[in-house]
């Protein structure tokens, strides 16, 4: 298990989800919570909005999957299971942008 995995999580609220884990890679070697975020479990049918990112098969998954960016959970790694994929270099980096935007992070 590590950073950029993407799982399969049963969400409290909401059931089971591709999640990405976006915690440092430090906290998912040694902590029993990570942060991920939730992906659609459906087929996305529309385009992704400002507070998402589309994943696809080249991430590990089956159909394109809508991530959204400006919620995180904190979940038990022990909740994660059924391995889907890593997100690829190039959608890590869109990832890091869209959050960065979500919660309206600037270097200044």
């Amino acid at each position: 298990m590590k950073q950029w995995d993407i799982w399969t999580c049963d969400f409290a609220d909401a059931g089971p989800h591709p999640a990405v884990i976006i915690s440092h890679p430090d906290r998912v070697a040694r902590a029993p919570l990570v942060n991920v975020l939730i992906g659609s479990s459906q087929r996305a049918s529309r385009p992704a909005r400002e507070n998402e990112i589309a994943l696809n098969g080249a991430d590990g998954l089956d159909w394109e999957t809508l991530v959204k960016c400006d919620l995180m959970y904190l979940v038990e790694k022990e909740r994660l299971y059924r391995r889907r994929g890593t997100v690829s270099i190039t959608r890590r980096r869109a990832v890091v942008q869209r959050i960065n935007a979500c919660f309206g992070f600037t270097l200044v």
